[in-house]
């Protein structure tokens, strides 16, 4: 593997732990309704367990609320179910076909829990990006060793590799002030 390719690889890789970091953001509740609090709720569908947005519709009625309108109507006491046994403290409640899902408004003690838990979502990121970035420099070190490439050449990457990891750091930093914001907005 060349410096370049090594280089690309490595950013790639780091890129994909920023994309994963987001999504661990997406799922911390603030006051706001977000169809994506949903994900990882699972329904059982004549059965099989199966995620929520493949047996119903997901949307937002509202800024506060999601509506979900299963497919079938007999799935409704179901849904509503899975929902209320979810670890999401949501309080399900019917009207005709659509299930509505109103967000409480956060306590200052459980904004608190929040700014924490997304605290370790960052922390765990950083380290993410930190062992990507000890793996490019041990494969230069390799490279040296093995006289693939010339010391200014290693040096030269570990600087670039060094570089691209105190960016992505920089925009974990950035997206964890963003939501530490919006925690704590009311």
């Amino acid at each position: 593997m060349n410096i370049a390719d090594l280089k690309k690889t490595t950013e790639q890789k780091m890129d994909k732990s920023i994309d994963s970091f987001k999504g661990d953001l997406g799922k911390v509740r603030t006051g706001r309704a977000s169809t994506g609090l949903l994900d990882h709720v699972v329904v059982d569908y004549y059965g099989t367990p199966t995620p929520l947005n493949q047996v119903a519709k997901i949307i937002l009625l509202d800024a506060r609320t999601i509506g979900v309108t299963p497919f079938e109507k007999k799935l409704i006491s179901t849904v509503e179910k899975a929902i209320r046994e979810s670890d999401l403290g949501l309080n399900p409640s019917t009207a005709g076909d659509t299930i509505r899902l109103p967000m409480p408004a956060l306590t200052e003690e459980r904004r608190k829990e929040l700014i924490k838990v997304v605290k370790h979502e960052a922390e765990n990121a950083r380290v993410a990006v930190r062992n990507q970035r000890r793996d490019a420099i041990q494969h230069l070190k390799e490279a040296l060793k093995k006289k693939e490439v010339s010391e200014n050449d290693e040096r030269r990457a570990q600087d670039d590799v060094q570089k691209a990891t105190d960016k992505h750091i920089a925009e974990i930093d950035r997206l964890l002030q963003e939501k530490e914001k919006e925690l704590l907005s009311i």
